[in-house]
């Protein structure tokens, strides 16, 4: 069995905890991380206006970003304590995701939304598109404590 766990930033704690509670002790886990294109874009975009457009984005701003991942990688690694393949991807964060979800048998994702109530609004647009077309089955958890069902929204008139 094959468990790819999607580290994100600001989430990916509750994706690794649950990847150690419901991942079977014999399955190969995936760390997975996508440094998103967005990101690129903006840091040249951003060098580019500081130092002229003719001009290419230093080699060290592209590495801080691979070094800033891996970082983020290791820290999964250790917070997960079993083995793990770590690997780290580029593109757009939802369709690597998805085709990292391809290969494998259960994909865990944490929710990276408004965290304060039940309801759509608690999963963002990445995590929606992954969750739409994953290839795979999923497990989908809070990172913390979930709201109580009483902030369910209000049903429909």
């Amino acid at each position: 069995m094959v468990v790819v766990v999607w580290v994100a930033e600001g989430v990916w704690e509750a994706a690794v905890d649950a990847a150690k509670t419901y991942a079977p002790s014999d399955a190969e886990v995936v760390l997975l991380h996508v440094i998103s294109e967005d990101v690129e874009e903006i840091m040249r975009g951003a060098f580019a206006g500081l130092v002229g457009r003719r001009r290419p984005v230093p080699p060290q701003v592209d590495r801080s970003a691979v070094e800033a991942a891996e970082e983020l990688l290791a820290a999964a690694a250790r917070r997960l304590n079993r083995p793990a393949r770590l690997h780290s991807r580029r593109g757009r964060v939802e369709r690597e995701v998805v085709t990292a979800s391809a290969s494998a048998d259960l994909l865990i994702l944490s929710r990276d939304g408004d965290r304060s109530r039940l309801g759509p609004h608690s999963i963002g647009p990445v995590s929606r598109f992954i969750v739409d077309h994953a290839a795979c089955p999923l497990l989908l958890v809070w990172p913390g404590q979930s709201p109580p069902t009483s902030a369910l929204p209000p049903p429909a008139p």
